[in-house]
């Protein structure tokens, strides 16, 4: 069986990539976030006039004047309301920043469920997609209602997407737990992997990635080095807090290069108060150092509001062997004798006796208790003690009380409570390359995020990324049953997290109701969606079903009033036992005693005092034994010495009269008579019959801890990732001064004319290279411009001119340039076909640094028979700047086309195929088109019911085998799909696939082909089939 884990939740119905322009988005002004970091963070946001900072102004007027009293108390209130801040440069100029809530839209929906049911040869649904089937008119109305819930991953901006989901989505205040694993070191290389299979990357300029996303996070990063680094960090982390909800909890992940900095930054963004933890764990793999190597990096956790924040204790195996217990020095035998462990059992080279366990003797006194006098073992204790009186006689009668030398102590075996609590050290989260296989250059393991999610949010909750990487948040958030949202700027990045979200395979977990405590917890929780057995959710909410431990507490056995029926049904038949073994052992003669006495004294002289245990004294020191039968005597080899404190303190253990319960023995003598075995035999099996129920009712009234890091496994289940989505940031036309959209916002910190550059200034550069080396096509032809223009006041047209064709005849050209930073979209591409055909161009290029997909489908489609449309790709270098040794020169612009399918052909069965014979695949290094490398290809995907809408994944292929090597073996074991069929999945030619069923008798549709190049770049086929 495969499933997968469904949610109750809903998100907005978001613009669909393929009808964006078709919808109106309506605009949202750009957010102004104020920060006063002189202030205490509960002041810093205010826009109370009492809460202003008026501390410059008045010292400026009491250099002219005195103050009156009322300024005066303004003033020094400031004084004391400032606090130390950390200083960067252009902090204290500029704090406030302003972010544009972009609008998303969606590229393509994932369900690996269905990849599977295309490989298993069954009917695919769309509801696994998570798509809602909506009809025309309400598809286009975006933001305005919602949808089911799908987990993203959003290639953009994190500080823009972050914007736009909390006031365009309205999750301002519903995300749990944000994850942030910023940038580290400064290189540029050190950060980004510019292909998907290329891990090890150097500081070479092949090795540089081109992708303008990522080259404007870095540029935003560092360009001033660390001090550009805080003010990016600071505004994610305010953006962050706007997101969270008031019960979660942020961790970045840092090194201890800029640890100390980041927690100023947050201290001053969250509050001080709102400081939870500096975690210490241990990386993947150590960084060789001129002086301590680096094992450790570092997890800064800070609540959203600490008083309410969400926390569940997460444990650890408590045992000798990982140190864990190493408290645990004392064991008890199973004839109930108490002794110090010895060395070499400490040490395991001596076992333990069986059945015996071990306990630590713990504190049980608390100095805000009034002292309480207790008598135990004819002995009076006066101490404030952490019970009452009654409290105390229980754990007596429970054998729970330890006797010290001058106190007594609380008995609390190792098997409790078989956990421990885990602390800020986190020594166990190294994979290296033993567990998680790496797949990205900077990538975290899966523990420390796992720990992270189980101690502050429960299933169903939602959990954001905004710096996804290879997309391990996301793997163990679908892990552990809990939504998702991820993002990147980085094309490669997120392919690798899609690849690995789709061929990974989870342990089916066994689902719960919610009991009271998780509902007053989390009252209005998403948590699991119940599925029947056709896969449809049910409505009610569930949890995972989690191991559960007891946890004996000092508080459990004080209080448990159950226990005294067991004392008062026990204690008179003991009180019996007793009385005959105390009449037993009258009729015991003195020499028989004296005899007892002298196997005690040889066998200290033997092997010194350390060997004889108190079980030997109660043993061979029978009541009224005579205390000259030991007497001191000098060490004479090979005899050891009895000195006279030694003698008196044996004299002190022989019992007076009788034995009381405390001191009868554990074990027999042979000399002993058999009457006298016979009754302590006869006593201990009472006592151990009182024991065991009193264990029993200890055990059955014990608090019970959920571990929830152990959900119960069902087997014969394979879990796979739940539908997800893959979208993008909208490229917005901002007004008649900014007439490309998605260019760098300006950092408040810097100058306007520092490297940031704004849109007119990319359109004169975008003119004057067009000019001068023109449009490179296939086969070396290259088409110069005899003029071109800057066109004003025609939308998203940004120049006009002429090239001559092969015939000699001049043909008019319109130019749209891309975004600066971010693909061309069908929204623009739709917009230009519409100006370009009542303007009468004969071509039309579209320059830019990348395609979406949906862009590439309309240039295309055979829908424009009065214009020729091209693709050009601008070289990424252009817009790298200083990063690179040397400028480009020459073939600055390159058409490409989509990606080249054979068919679709039809089978005799009715079902078709399709075949990907090539792809345009661009290499920026070489800045070269490879038209026919197919082995360049990373990898490609069907939707063989395409919409025009979205992508939606049906058949999914990677030339790496191994993608699919975990998933392939887990379903084979389960006799779901079998193993070998997955090697079709490895091919360039698709699955059979039929015409859809809801066609009706000779309706045509539509099947698109989608090929991932190497560097994460998409090209689009789309087939029409008749």
């Amino acid at each position: 069986m495969v499933t997968s884990i469904k949610y109750s939740a809903k998100r907005k119905n978001i613009p669909l990539a393929g009808i964006e322009a078709e919808g109106r988005i309506q605009e949202t002004p750009r957010l102004r976030y104020e920060y006063n970091p002189h202030l205490p963070p509960v002041l810093r946001s205010s826009q109370d006039a009492t809460g202003e900072d008026r501390l410059p102004e008045l010292l400026s007027e009491a250099r002219k004047r005195a103050l009156t009293d009322e300024e005066a108390r303004t003033l020094a209130d400031a004084l004391r309301q400032r606090q130390p801040w950390l200083e960067w440069s252009g902090k204290r100029e500029k704090p406030w920043f302003e972010v544009e809530p972009v609008a998303l839209h969606m590229h393509e929906r994932i369900s690996t469920q269905a990849i599977l049911k295309v490989l298993a040869r069954e009917d695919v649904q769309r509801d696994l997609f998570a798509d809602p089937q909506q009809d025309y008119a309400k598809a286009v109305q975006f933001y305005k209602h919602e949808v089911d819930w799908s987990n993203r991953m959003i290639l953009g901006d994190s500080l823009q997407v972050m914007a736009s989901l909390a006031r365009r989505e309205d999750l301002a205040r519903k995300v749990q737990m944000i994850y942030i694993d910023p940038p580290y070191g400064i290189k540029f290389s050190s950060n980004f992997q510019p292909q998907l299979g290329q891990r090890d990357v150097k500081d070479k300029l092949q090795d540089l990635t081109r992708e303008p996303e990522t080259v404007k996070a870095y540029r935003d990063t560092w360009t001033l080095g660390i001090h550009s680094y805080l003010a990016y960090l600071r505004d994610r982390l305010m953006m962050a807090k706007e997101l969270l909800t008031d019960s979660g909890s942020i961790f970045v992940q840092i090194s201890d290069e800029n640890l100390h900095r980041v927690r100023c930054v947050m201290d001053e963004v969250f509050g001080e108060g709102n400081f939870c933890a500096i975690i210490a764990f241990v990386k993947t793999s150590g960084v060789s150092q001129k002086f301590l190597p680096d094992r450790f990096d570092h997890l800064i956790w800070f609540a959203k509001d600490k008083q309410q924040a969400k926390y569940r204790q997460i444990y650890l195996d408590k045992s000798i062997e990982d140190g864990t217990a190493n408290n645990y020095g004392w064991v008890e035998l199973p004839t109930s004798l108490r002794r110090g462990m010895s060395r070499q059992e400490k040490d395991e080279s001596v076992p333990l006796p069986e059945g015996s366990v071990l306990y630590k003797a713990d504190n049980i006194t608390s100095q805000g208790n009034p002292l309480i006098s207790f008598e135990h073992f004819d002995k009076h204790y006066t101490q404030r003690w952490k019970t009452n009186l009654e409290g105390l006689k229980r754990l007596a009668s429970a054998n729970r009380l330890h006797v010290a030398e001058n106190s007594l102590q609380y008995v609390r075996y190792l098997s409790d409570f078989i956990a421990v609590p885990v602390t800020k050290l986190w020594s166990d989260t190294a994979t290296g390359s033993f567990t998680d296989e790496k797949i990205y250059v900077v990538q975290t393991g899966t523990k420390t995020i796992e720990r992270c999610l189980q101690m502050t949010t429960d299933p169903g909750d939602l959990v954001l990324d905004p710096t996804c990487g290879s997309g391990t948040t996301a793997y163990v958030a679908e892990q552990w049953g809990r939504r998702w949202i991820t993002c990147d700027t980085s094309r490669v990045a997120l392919a690798l997290a899609k690849h690995r979200m789709m061929t990974a395979k989870f342990d089916f977990y066994r689902l719960r109701e919610l009991n009271a405590e998780d509902v007053s917890r989390n009252p209005d929780g998403t948590w699991i969606a119940e599925l029947d057995v056709d896969g449809h959710a049910t409505g009610r909410k569930k949890t995972f079903q989690c191991r559960t431990v007891p946890h004996i507490t000092l508080k459990s056995i004080a209080r448990n009033t159950s226990l005294d029926p067991i004392f008062e049904k026990h204690e008179p038949l003991l009180a019996e036992k007793l009385a005959v073994l105390n009449r037993e052992v009258a009729t015991v003669t003195p020499a028989m005693k004296e005899a007892l006495a002298a196997k005690l004294v040889q066998k200290h002289r033997e092997e010194g005092a350390s060997a004889v245990t108190d079980a030997d004294c109660r043993r061979w020191l029978l009541p009224d034994t005579s205390r000259l039968s030991i007497v001191a005597m000098p060490a004479k080899k090979p005899y050891k010495g009895l000195t006279a404190k030694q003698v008196e303190k044996y004299r002190s253990s022989i019992p007076q009269g009788e034995w009381k319960e405390w001191e009868v023995p554990f074990d027999t003598d042979a000399e002993w008579p058999q009457s006298l075995r016979n009754a302590l035999t006869a006593y201990r099996e009472a006592w151990r019959a009182k024991m065991d129920e009193v264990n029993d009712c200890i055990a059955a009234n014990a608090q019970m801890e959920e571990l929830v890091d152990k959900p119960e496994t069902a087997n014969g289940v394979v879990r796979v990732a739940g539908p997800f989505t893959m979208e993008g940031v909208i490229a917005v036309e901002d007004g008649p001064d900014s007439p490309i959209g998605g260019e760098p916002d300006e950092l408040d910190m810097f100058d306007g004319d520092i490297e940031v550059v704004n849109a007119e200034a990319h359109l004169e550069k975008m003119l004057r290279l067009l000019k001068a080396t023109g449009v490179d096509f296939p086969e070396n032809k290259n088409m110069k411009f005899n003029s071109l223009e800057l066109v004003t006041g025609v939308s998203l047209i940004h120049f006009e001119g002429q090239w001559m064709n092969g015939d000699g005849n001049a043909r008019r050209v319109a130019v749209s340039v891309g975004p600066e930073v971010g693909n061309i979209s069908s929204m623009q591409v739709e917009e230009v076909i519409r100006s370009a055909n009542r303007r009468g161009y004969d071509d039309v290029v579209f320059a830019g640094f990348g395609f979406d997909a949906a862009a590439q489908e309309v240039i295309e489609s055979e829908n424009h028979p009065n214009l020729r449309l091209h693709m050009a790709l601008i070289r990424p270098d252009v817009a790298m700047g200083d990063l690179l040794k040397t400028q480009p020169g020459s073939q600055l612009f390159s058409v490409f086309s989509a990606p080249r399918i054979k068919g679709p052909d039809k089978l005799p069965d009715g079902e078709y195929v399709v075949e990907v014979e090539g792809m345009d695949v661009y290499d920026p290094v070489s800045n070269t088109l490879f038209p026919t490398d197919r082995e360049r290809i990373a990898a490609w995907f069907i939707d063989t019911d395409y919409d025009g809408r979205t992508f939606c994944i049906c058949q999914a292929f990677f030339p790496d085998k191994s993608k699919w090597a975990k998933l392939a073996k887990a379903l084979g074991s389960a006799n779901v799909v079998d193993e070998d069929a997955f090697d079709s999945l490895s091919g360039l030619r698709s699955l059979a696939f039929p015409r859809p069923a809801h066609l009706k008798e000779g309706e045509p549709w539509k099947v698109a082909v989608k090929v991932i190049d190497p560097r994460g770049n998409e090209g689009l086929r789309v087939l029409n089939i008749n």
